[in-house]
């Protein structure tokens, strides 16, 4: 098992988690994004810079993704192609993505998506909080354990 990081928009305490997960698990952790990223000393930290545009992270991340790897993203597209593809999904807040829920994950994505569009929702997600960094944790520690 590998894991894979959709980090432009993963919070700073999910990396810090998976830094000592890797560490811990010894499990090769790499994390991709448009921008430079820097990580602590180790062997099993990785970092590769794609160049800006749309989707680039994620297109990188499905290409390089095997059955069995697990994917860290809050982004529901790039988690249906994982998963898709057989490696595991998880979002910052601890989140399963599985082929069981991520049709009705796309689906309520695209009504929430056209429900801010026409204005008639102007909120966005909640606070990352401590109990979400709990949960991610768990959930980590969780799958890291079966493999």
């Amino acid at each position: 098992m590998k894991i894979w990081v959709d980090a432009d928009a993963t919070p700073k305490p999910v990396k810090e988690i998976l830094f000592r997960a890797a560490q811990r698990a010894g499990v090769t952790t790499t994390l991709v994004a448009n921008q430079s990223l820097s990580v602590p000393n180790s062997p099993f930290l990785k970092t590769v810079q794609v160049p800006s545009g749309f989707d680039v992270a994620d297109n990188y991340i499905v290409q390089q993704c095997e059955s069995g790897d697990l994917v860290i993203t809050a982004d529901i597209p790039l988690a249906a192609e994982v998963v898709e593809k057989g490696a595991l999904a998880i979002n910052p807040r601890g989140e399963k993505y599985t082929p069981e829920n991520i049709r009705q994950r796309l689906a309520m994505r695209d009504f929430m998506e056209e429900m801010r569009s026409s204005g008639q929702v102007t909120d966005g997600p909640k606070t990352y909080n401590q109990q979400d960094r709990q949960a991610f944790a768990n959930t980590l520690d969780r799958l890291l354990a079966k493999r």
